[in-house]
């Protein structure tokens, strides 16, 4: 199978600065691991390619290090780094006990902002490190007073405000087990991932604020408690400040104001290293979504890692990373505090018509140093002719961009709109591992669309169709030895068997994840996109992402897709969705225009066979767009067995391919058309 090369790459956009290189913490954790772990082979602490290659060949050295240098404090010390390395089941810490909690809240400055509470209209307050520990502790005594203990799930229906916080804490400190959604949900979709969980507690608010809209959520919240049987309390938050109505709901109802107001020592309770902290979901797109548990010490290992190292956060920096609850970047942003750095919760829309800047103000308002976003973000910055410049953004170090990949096109916007100096951080990872597999770091060189550099103790690889590691080729991504973050397990899954199918059937005892790339030769990864949606014209394999990267450069387009289907007779048809910006209609010269880009900027392969409109594009609810099942739709699958159209940011969409799908059949075999199984 012909693969197409990456393109070459004269030199970086970006090489690391010297300076701040040696300055990070990253450099240091290199210096200190030289001499207190005995790490070999990185005479230079700015080294990272040396770093990477210690990090993942002596995987208990590094993870040891790591521990040490973060100064982790268990009740019980472990036996061992690493008992058992096969995956899955690999089995870190044997041993240790300690609490996810305790680390989050031990670094911070009692007077100091913990939180900073933002929101779309410009409205901002904090709690300080003294006032977070407080609320912590009085939900804690509030949850095991409502019969919450070890184990136990406490799920939350709430926007991205310090109340989702202050709750997972809390139910953390219990040794209780967290869950949480955001209020875009309908009640069934909440539900959906909810009742699997048999929560004890339920803690949802009366609404949310997006676009210029006040969305009230209470008759939301009343549903969503009476589709879950198992729950003892609900605990009610007053957001908006709308009346919670009365309701004959049989069960205990609590004000959060009396929950989080009480005086009350908090009493951290040390847990199993692998003991369940949170329970995130798989989208949901193709069906019921899948619990994905991580525990107290692998979250509390990898994050300490990728923000304290890689994002260089500690005492006195602050982080504001666009997202939801629902999405894992929210369990980042709580982890900042693990490091002492403050972080930002931001109820809204990350452009509101009325201040589509809202995010630079508050940005340049409150010293934000890391500012993390999406590249749809950032395209969509760029041609709406935002300028962020005019505000005083002297404060950032790094722009973290997340959830597809970064196009190559955004770097110069970012330097000349924002920053020459700053890092343009592109990294992905994924809900399964809570963290990244490959990103950057202050040692790093940045490369235009593409990611630095695998992470450290990620032991990234490409293999080809054979398993074979290549270089300089697109392979699937697939990590070779165990992460800490990796799942415990998934939820209602006894015997494991739906976690082995969902990555290491392909490569037995390693990780595939599921995307294309390309490892460089220069150390960088290259992210294609999906290896589920990959494109194969006549033996040759294209990634969709690179697609989408050339098409959403031009200014008259907002956003794009792009399907291949294998046909009935034996055909195979690409043809490439797009969404025209504001004003703008696709006609013949827009067409050619299209065809030109991807021609001169890819290849002729590259070329679509038709290039239709269409009014938006269809996400998961954490930004994704919906590639296999789209190329299902098209194909003739019925939607209920393609995807669960709650979990779509807009469900109408998902007919409106179907329909075109049908359209095409019936074109083409006006006399044969059925829809497939």
């Amino acid at each position: 199978m012909t693969i197409p090369p990456p393109t070459p790459r004269a030199a970086p956009f970006l090489p690391p600065d010297p300076k701040t290189a040696a300055g990070s913490r990253i450099a240091d954790f290199a210096r200190w691991a030289a001499r207190h772990q005995g790490a070999e082979g990185i005479p230079d602490p700015t080294d990272y390619q040396a770093l990477h290659r210690w990090s993942v060949t002596d995987l208990e050295g590094f993870w040891a290090a790591v521990w040490e240098y973060f100064g982790i404090d268990a009740a019980t010390p472990y036996e061992r780094v690493l008992a058992e390395e096969t995956m899955p089941g690999a089995r870190w810490f044997p041993g240790a006990t300690l609490n996810y909690a305790h680390h989050a809240l031990r670094n911070l400055h009692p007077d100091a902002p913990a939180i900073t509470a933002l929101d779309e209209a410009g409205a901002a307050y904090e709690i300080t490190g003294r006032q977070l520990r407080a609320q912590v502790a009085s939900v804690a005594a509030t949850l095991r007073d409502l019969g919450v203990g070890r184990g136990d799930r406490v799920v939350g229906y709430l926007p991205n405000t310090p109340h989702a916080v202050i709750a997972f804490l809390a139910a953390a400190s219990l040794g209780a087990v967290w869950s949480v959604c955001g209020q875009d949900y309908a009640p069934k979709a909440a539900a959906d991932r909810f009742t699997q969980l048999e929560p004890t507690v339920l803690i949802t608010a009366d609404g949310y604020l997006f676009n210029g809209t006040r969305h009230d959520r209470r008759a939301a919240s009343v549903d969503l408690a009476a589709a879950l049987p198992t729950l003892k309390a609900t605990v009610l938050v007053d957001h908006l400040g709308l009346a919670w109505p009365a309701t004959r709901a049989t069960r205990l109802t609590v004000p959060w104001e009396d929950a989080a107001g009480r005086a009350e020592y908090l009493a951290v309770t040390p847990v199993q290293f692998d003991h369940p902290l949170w329970i995130v979901f798989s989208s949901g797109t193709t069906g019921l979504p899948k619990g994905i548990v991580h525990g107290h010490g692998g979250v509390l290992l990898e994050h300490l890692k990728i923000l304290g190292l890689h994002c260089d956060l500690g005492v006195g920096d602050r982080l504001l990373w666009y997202t939801t609850t629902h999405w894992m970047m929210w369990n980042l942003v709580v982890s900042t505090l693990l490091t002492g750095a403050a972080t930002c919760t931001y109820d809204g829309s990350p452009a509101p018509q009325a201040r589509p800047d809202i995010l630079w103000e508050q940005t340049a308002r409150h010293k934000v140093t890391v500012f993390g976003t999406s590249p749809q973000y950032l395209l969509a910055m760029a041609k709406l002719g935002v300028d962020p410049a005019v505000h005083d953004l002297s404060a950032i170090r790094v722009i973290g961009c997340t959830g597809s990949a970064l196009p190559a096109s955004t770097y110069p916007w970012v330097r000349d709109h924002v920053g020459e100096d700053i890092q343009l951080a592109s990294t992905s990872g994924g809900t399964d591992v809570v963290s990244g597999f490959a990103g950057s770091a202050p040692t790093t060189p940045v490369w235009a669309g593409e990611l630095s550099a695998p992470n450290l103790g990620v032991a990234l690889a490409a293999y080809d169709g054979a398993g074979r590691p290549v270089v300089d080729q697109v392979g699937e991504l697939v990590v070779t030895r165990p992460m800490p973050s990796m799942p415990l397990y998934f939820w209602n899954d006894a015997d494991g068997s739906r976690y082995r199918d969902a990555y290491f059937t392909a490569y037995p005892g390693v990780w595939r994840h599921g995307d294309w790339i390309t490892h460089t030769s220069h150390g960088s990864v290259i992210v294609h996109g999906r290896s589920d949606a990959t494109l194969n014209r006549n033996g040759v394999r294209l990634g969709s992402a690179d697609i989408h990267d050339i098409v959403e450069r031009l200014p008259e387009i907002t956003e794009a897709l792009v399907i291949g289907t294998e046909e009935t007779d034996g055909g195979y048809w690409m043809p490439l969705f797009v969404v025209p910006a504001p004003g703008v209609t696709l006609d013949d010269t827009l067409r050619e225009k299209i065809r030109d880009a991807l021609r001169t900027g890819a290849s002729p392969r590259h070329v679509p066979d038709e290039i239709l409109a269409v009014p938006a594009i269809p996400h998961t609810r954490t930004g994704k767009k919906l590639e296999v099942p789209i190329k299902r739709l098209l194909q003739g699958a019925p939607v209920e067995h393609v995807l669960n159209t709650s979990a779509v940011d807009d469900p109408d969409l998902v007919a409106h391919f179907a329909d075109l799908g049908a359209a095409r059949r019936q074109a083409r075999h006006p006399h044969t058309v059925k829809d497939a199984p």
